[in-house]
């Protein structure tokens, strides 16, 4: 008999700064992007709010949205300030021996007590993410990240669809070293972003996988991109990066929950 994964993936969705207080309602744990704390004040209260009703909170380091992760000291300071329940340390993009020698240096950087160090794999070859992936254990790092974009992605799944091939090729991974022990069923892992909707169905007797981010069904949504049952062919165009700041006015609100609905049917989540 095949070992059924039970345990409950936490999802979250990052949203317009217009949905944040209706995105309590969908999401399992709120998304912390610690650039846009120093930039909106609605975005901090939310935050701020978020800790005082107990919520869940995972802050990231903001390497998708900057290119690089963001100034160490105001990354010390909101850690500090918020006290999220993870914290994703900086990783250098497609770079595992930059990633591995930054998690090398916020290993040893104190953090207040309760909040989890999460490292992400960074790597052009497969052969790397499995270097980097048991270099994180042997530094004591008791989460793990994989991003959703890495271009050997598509190496290892070759498919027509570039966006569904990068869905694949990371499952592919994921699921090649849960398979040679690299990762087990007593790891803790968290998938960043997706370029398919459909990607988090196929990772159902993986059973390490704890956490998704996604803002895939939102930024659907805002391109007026209802989910089939198939999710979507292609990644939406819209970035949230353009679309902090729209208006609810522009916003198909019932188009929002449809997908986000959808999103969980369509994985079985």
């Amino acid at each position: 008999m095949p070992i059924i994964n039970m345990k409950k993936i936490k999802i979250s969705h990052e949203v317009p700064f217009c949905l944040l207080e209706k995105s309590r309602e969908f999401n399992d744990y709120d998304y912390c992007l610690p650039h846009l704390m120093d930039e909106n004040e609605e975005y901090r209260d939310f935050f701020y709010k978020s800790k005082e009703m107990g919520r869940y909170i995972v802050m990231d380091n903001s390497l998708h949205e900057l290119g690089e992760a963001y100034n160490t000291k105001r990354l010390i300071y909101w850690i500090n300030e918020i006290k999220p329940d993870e914290f994703i340390i900086p990783d250098v993009w497609e770079n595992a021996k930059a990633s591995i020698k930054n998690a090398e240096e916020w290993a040893r950087i104190e953090l207040p007590e309760g909040v989890l160090r999460v490292a992400v794999v960074q790597a052009k070859h497969i052969w790397e993410a499995k270097d980097c992936v048991q270099a994180y254990k042997n530094l004591g790092y008791q989460k793990i990240a994989f991003s959703y974009g890495a271009s050997y992605y598509n190496e290892l799944c070759p498919h027509p669809n570039k966006d569904l091939g990068k869905a694949i090729g990371r499952y592919m991974v994921v699921n090649k070293l849960y398979n040679n022990k690299t990762l087990t069923m007593f790891d803790r892992v968290h998938l960043l972003g997706t370029a398919s909707p459909i990607e988090f169905g196929m990772y159902k007797n993986i059973e390490c996988i704890e956490s998704v981010d996604t803002s895939n069904p939102i930024m659907a949504a805002i391109g007026e991109m209802p989910y089939t049952k198939m999710g979507l062919y292609m990644k939406p165009i819209a970035n949230m990066n353009k679309y902090q700041d729209m208006s609810i006015d522009f916003l198909n609100e019932d188009l929002v929950e449809y997908n986000v609905e959808m999103f969980r049917k369509i994985n079985g989540l």
